[in-house]
């Protein structure tokens, strides 16, 4: 006879966004900045069940992203402030109905689009306040993935997310974008913290886009 512990888990006490980000899967690959736009197109073509969010930090991004994935035979919108809340809310209601694989925005639109069943948060820029960050993780509610595509300038950023989580954000690797050697200067640190060495590694371009959140 299954215990009455087993029956009814143990419930999640700590809901605060930091532990909601810590329970949360997190992935994160090191991208150049001519490479994201590729590599979130792989990630989006190679994922089963595809039903993602896209945060970028300008509306300009947002809508390249959405329209280039549309021509890739993504379903994709852009939902952000320069749209009248209309459109955003009309791309919200496709994308929680399944009508749309991926909705793009900012993290100024993201918390009024109440979006449902996203697979991925996908962080193809990200923001320079870990505040930020730990929101998007929330849109997640701990059953999708996250996963933030890091270039060389955004290091810092990256470091200051895991400072405020208190871990570190595992780096995975993505199949046609290999690791370039180092040269002397990129062995040097980049950010803040001068002990830590930078975790960032160039990758050699599959093929050839882009502070808090103001929307350009």
């Amino acid at each position: 006879m299954m215990s009455e512990q087993t029956q009814h888990p143990t419930e999640k006490i700590y809901n605060d966004p930091i532990s909601v980000a810590q329970r949360t899967r997190q992935r994160v690959h090191f991208a150049a900045p001519s490479d994201k736009t590729a590599m979130l197109l792989h990630i989006v073509q190679n994922s089963d069940q595809l039903h993602a969010v896209v945060v970028t930090k300008t509306k300009r991004v947002a809508d390249t992203l959405a329209a280039h994935l549309n021509q890739k035979e993504v379903h994709a919108a852009s939902a952000h402030g320069s749209k009248r809340a209309q459109e955003n809310d009309a791309a919200a209601k496709a994308f929680n109905a399944g009508e749309l694989s991926v909705i793009i925005t900012t993290d100024m639109v993201l918390p009024s689009l109440s979006l449902s069943d996203i697979t991925h948060l996908i962080s193809y820029d990200l923001p320079t306040e870990p505040e930020y960050y730990l929101n998007r993780m929330g849109c997640l509610n701990e059953v999708g993935e996250a996963v933030a595509l890091v270039s060389e300038e955004q290091e810092v950023a990256l470091l200051d997310i895991e400072r405020v989580m208190r871990q570190q954000i595992s780096e995975e690797k993505l199949e046609g974008f290999e690791p370039a050697p180092f040269s002397a200067d990129e062995m040097m640190p980049k950010s803040r913290d001068k002990k830590k060495k930078p975790r960032h590694r160039k990758k050699r371009s599959k093929k050839s886009d882009e502070t808090e959140p103001t929307e350009r």
